[in-house]
């Protein structure tokens, strides 16, 4: 009788999924919006400065931990989606990523912040490199190089447009901080369900628990390739932190211009040309954009320093676009410059360890500016991490000139 019940039973229709095409869009906007997410706060923090009253060096400990914590993910989950499979983990990070949206539109105090900020770090740790493999991977053969630029544009095209929404509603509106959070909440559940309903693009592979031990994974055949455009990775990065982290301080402290509106358009110039530039030279050969980008952005730090020395605003817009470009370039050559290097099974590990190159350079730079604003002064500080950026981009191109990128892959 029970087993004549059973089979009476309709079986369970499986979950209806997004075609190929719908859904190549759909992980593309989803990174992008996770990257919107992390450069909201930028404006909003010295606004919650000025309500709460905490010290100025937790602006730049927010922006920190955020790093830290996806640094801490993509070394131990960054390539679990390469054993599990890209849905399950991109699932659950999404959705780590509006539990950290929620906790943002309801902080009460500057410790749910980094709370916040650490959540959003886990998410994107964990969700970058599963996102950039699903993107290429749900693309068809004519879109591949197309997905390729998205990937590297969907950082700084996210933190650009975060950074400028963030800043506008922060300028026009009565409870700035609650609409950016709310929208961002909406924005996140519907990334959630777009990333439900879309396909798995891989087959789920062993050693799912081995790959949880903190590594960074990269095919042999790219190591020498990573090793060399690490400095131009680094130098791209120090410029990202910049505009994110120490900015929004230089112009308050320095050129009295305390408004949130300014410090969300200083980093959507800056990322928005990033972008920009990395979508404009995708037909181009990417070590040369990768040289070009290098250039462009040891020219924006020394816009940028200028600017600090001579007390001329202009300078500062010079350095966030030509500096913005040189991201977009330095970031995409890089990444066009390694995938070669990689089969589909280690893409994820790839793209990991391209984003801890990434993020260590964002990170830790940030916290140790920060430390140092309140003994020496924000413009000793802002020369300084500028001389930095100078100097790490000539490295950079000295390695690029060198030949060792283009030495053949064994």
């Amino acid at each position: 009788m029970t087993e004549t019940i059973a089979a009476q039973r309709p079986a369970a229709r499986p979950l209806p999924t997004l075609s190929s095409t719908a859904s190549f869009v759909a992980s593309a906007a989803t990174l992008a919006s996770l990257f919107l997410a992390a450069g909201a706060p930028s404006p909003l923090l010295p606004i919650y400065e000025a309500a709460w009253g905490f010290a100025p060096w937790l602006l730049t400990l927010a922006f920190g931990v955020y790093a830290i914590a996806l640094l801490a993910a993509l070394l131990t989950i960054g390539a679990l989606s390469d054993h599990l499979g890209r849905r399950p983990v991109l699932i659950a990070a999404v959705g780590v990523q509006l539990v950290a949206l929620v906790v943002f539109l309801l902080a009460p105090s500057v410790g749910w912040l980094l709370v916040g900020r650490v959540l959003q770090g886990l998410s994107v740790g964990a969700a970058a490199g599963a996102f950039g493999a699903s993107v290429v991977e749900h693309a068809s053969e004519r879109r591949k190089r197309l997905a390729a630029v998205l990937v590297s544009a969907a950082p700084t095209g996210g933190l650009a447009l975060g950074a400028l929404f963030s800043g506008l509603i922060a300028q026009f509106t009565a409870a700035p901080a609650f609409t950016v959070w709310l929208t961002l909440v909406v924005v996140a559940a519907v990334g959630t369900a777009l990333t439900v309903f879309s396909p798995e693009t891989t087959t789920p592979a062993p050693g799912a628990i081995a790959s949880l031990r903190p590594r960074v994974t990269v095919p042999a055949r790219a190591a020498r390739a990573f090793a060399a455009t690490a400095p131009v990775n680094v130098a791209a990065w120090l410029t990202a932190a910049l505009f994110l982290g120490l900015v929004p301080t230089v112009l308050r402290q320095v050129f009295a211009l305390p408004s949130p509106l300014d410090a969300g358009l200083a980093a959507a110039v800056a990322f928005g040309t990033a972008a920009v530039a990395a979508i404009a030279s995708a037909r181009l050969d990417g070590r040369r954009v990768m040289l070009i980008g290098t250039a462009a952005v040891g020219a924006g730090a020394v816009f940028f320093v200028g600017s600090v020395l001579l007390g001329a605003f202009p300078l500062l817009w010079v350095g966030a676009f030509v500096g913005g470009a040189g991201i977009g370039g330095a970031f995409s050559g890089t990444i066009r410059s390694l995938i070669p290097g990689a089969h589909p099974h280690e893409r994820a590990g790839l793209f990991a360890a391209i984003y801890v190159v990434s993020y260590l350079a964002l990170g830790i730079p940030a916290i140790v500016a920060g430390l140092f604003l309140a003994p020496l002064g924000a413009t000793v500080v802002a020369v300084a991490y500028g001389v930095v950026i100078v100097a790490v981009a000539a490295i950079g191109i000295a390695t690029h000139r060198s030949g060792v990128i283009d030495a053949p892959q064994s």
